[in-house]
């Protein structure tokens, strides 16, 4: 038990570490590019002892007292700093420092790494007018990996706690602040942005026709039975109102096109008219006029026929008709005896 307690323990301790190691900022120094920078190394008294410094385990310097077997006695300070000169991305490692005793021990040692960055270039502020009544503020840099983002209100001064790119104010803080800038930083530079005064117009407010389709629906669904059931007596009567115009207008084109026939039409039958007018006014051939034998030899409705013109003719001349001539008639037949 004592055992599974320590395994836990140095199991946990080692955790520990790891978490404080992966945290831990891999560079102890930052410089910039083209920057001269002194190393932080002090050794008072250095005299007759030896030094030797190191960048990423190529010695740079080696030297005792006045004698130097690697570098520049000018690189080094009277406490045994190195001067480092126009520093360049190529700068950047691990340095580290030996002083030894003249009886070969070791007196003193320090290590540090060295980071170089490029300087931060300016950045430009942009706003825009976002639809859901707020104005959103962007801090627009080159290469924003690695950069510490800080805005500042013009109103009182105030730098705000926002640590990010983008800023959103609504229309109704805009109202008191008035100015923004934005700040970009990284270890070794820091560059601010102009002064940018944002103007938005708020938005009217939303009417019933200028609701989103999204919105409506979710009003409908919350509006209960009653709104549906109104919404479908609406779209009922609209389609009955639509269907009746639809029918009457196809009346219409019906009746816009019986019309030329019926004109048609009535011109036929005025011409028909005028044409038997004409005819009936004309005189006719007079029954008297015909030989007698065509009278005897026809059949009493023949002879009803063709005496109907004559009398038409008769009346339209002032005349009398002629007689008809009756039928004869046959005598009783005798009985058979």
């Amino acid at each position: 038990m004592a055992c599974l307690a320590a395994t836990l323990g140095l199991v946990l301790f080692s955790g520990i570490m790891d978490l404080s190691a992966a945290n831990k900022d891999p560079c102890d120094l930052y410089a910039l590019v083209g920057q001269n920078l002194t190393l932080p190394f002090v050794f008072e008294g250095l005299g007759v002892h030896e030094l030797r410094w190191t960048h990423n385990t190529k010695i740079i310097f080696h030297g005792q007292q006045s004698r130097v077997s690697h570098g520049k006695a000018e690189d080094i300070s009277k406490t045994g700093s190195l001067f480092l000169k126009n520093l360049q991305f190529s700068s950047a490692g691990i340095y580290r420092a030996d002083v030894v005793n003249p009886n070969r021990t070791l007196a003193k040692t320090w290590h540090g790494s060295l980071c170089v960055m490029d300087k931060v270039s300016k950045p430009q502020l942009t706003y825009i007018c976002d639809k859901s009544s707020a104005v959103i503020l962007n801090c627009n840099v080159a290469n924003p990996q690695g950069l510490t983002f800080s805005w500042t209100v013009f109103m009182d001064d105030k730098t705000l706690s926002e640590t990010k790119q983008t800023l959103s104010i609504s229309l109704a803080q805009q109202k008191v602040v008035r100015s923004f800038t934005c700040s970009v930083a990284n270890k070794v530079s820091e560059e601010k942005s102009d002064t940018v005064r944002p103007y938005c117009e708020s938005p009217p407010p939303p009417s019933l026709f200028g609701l989103k389709s999204q919105i409506l629906v979710l009003a409908v669904l919350a509006g209960g039975p009653g709104l549906i059931l109104l919404l479908l007596v609406i779209i009922i009567t609209l389609c009955c109102r639509y269907r009746r115009i639809k029918t009457q207008m196809r009346r219409r084109d019906q009746e816009g096109l019986r019309m030329p026939s019926l004109n048609k039409l009535e011109s036929n039958f005025s011409s028909v008219y005028e044409t038997m007018h004409q005819t009936e006014d004309a005189p006719t051939v007079s029954q008297t006029s015909l030989p007698k034998y065509c009278c005897e030899n026809v059949t009493q409705p023949e002879a009803r026929t063709e005496n109907k013109p004559a009398q038409l003719s008769a009346d339209a001349e002032g005349q009398k008709p002629s007689p008809v001539p009756k039928p004869r008639t046959k005598g009783p037949k005798a009985p058979n005896i």
